[in-house]
């Protein structure tokens, strides 16, 4: 009995906890092109995760806005106008070529150019450096010598 009462008090807390599937837009095409919108933007919360597959609070908002915007009869540049004007070039994942994005756009390049000068630098100069000679005769005598001397060292 006691083992039913826990198996059932489990499935109900189990059944409290769960949340909702999304439901999709009653329009599909709707939804088809909320999907192909919201790919092309980032999910300001997750930053690394398109705003289409998300599952942040913010980002079920936005998709939301998104879906009202679209039932107004928004162009697709139109929305991401709408987007960048409140949330700026980092919600879209290909920023425009500016002067302010010109880093996000050229950093990487620099960094590896960068990179690549301070490794031929390297290269280059533990090129010159002298390797190791081999002793002449008379220095071979004397470390033997000083070997012979101090034996225990």
């Amino acid at each position: 009995m006691r083992i039913l009462t826990l198996l059932l008090s489990l499935w109900i807390a189990g059944s409290a906890c769960a949340k909702d599937a999304t439901p999709l837009a009653e329009d599909p095409v709707v939804e088809q092109r909320l999907i192909a919108i919201s790919e092309e933007m980032r999910c300001l919360v997750c930053q690394n995760e398109s705003l289409a597959g998300s599952r942040a609070d913010l980002a079920l908002d936005l998709r939301r806005e998104l879906r009202e915007l679209i039932r107004q009869g928004k162009s697709d540049d139109e929305i991401k106008t709408f987007m960048v004007s409140r949330y700026g070039d980092f919600v879209l994942y290909r920023p425009p070529v500016k002067p302010i994005t010109w880093v996000l756009w050229l950093g990487p390049f620099v960094l590896m150019l960068a990179g690549l000068v301070a490794l031929l630098l390297h290269l280059r100069k533990r090129g010159r450096e002298p390797g190791q000679t081999a002793l002449s005769a008379e220095e071979n005598q004397r470390v033997d010598a000083l070997l012979r001397e101090n034996p225990n060292d």
